[in-house]
């Protein structure tokens, strides 16, 4: 991937995540999914979680290799919360030849929470 489509991928990303269905602007075909594990936390912790996605600008190599700005991860009062984007050619259930070309992409953007794991800590 060229650093220039990854760019562009990343400014399409980043416009979606401030400004998508949400917050009402029809510049993206795409969905925002909240998962139940988030939902069940409460409205506070959802909407915190929400606005974090919203802002989150804490890219690294480490958490964005390809520079796409594609996935993001975060806590809200102690749990840890992740969010990604899947890509899906527009009227179909594959994935999308190509996230740069907005007119034929639909954004997925889900945010999820880390399940707790019922076992002790190793060690």
């Amino acid at each position: 991937m060229t650093p220039a489509r990854a760019a562009a991928i990343a400014a399409i990303n980043d416009d979606f995540r401030r400004y998508g269905p949400l917050m009402g602007w029809t510049k993206f075909e795409g969905l925002w999914l909240v998962t139940s594990g988030v939902q069940m936390m409460g409205p506070q912790f959802t909407w915190q979680a929400l606005n974090t996605v919203f802002t989150y600008d804490d890219f690294t190599p480490n958490n964005d290799p390809y520079g796409e700005h594609d996935f993001g991860c975060f806590e809200v009062n102690g749990r840890e919360v992740f969010w990604k984007f899947d890509y899906l050619e527009r009227g179909t259930p594959w994935a999308a030849e190509d996230p740069a070309d907005n007119m034929r992409t639909c954004r997925i953007l889900a945010s999820c929470v880390r399940a707790r794991s019922s076992q002790p800590p190793r060690g």
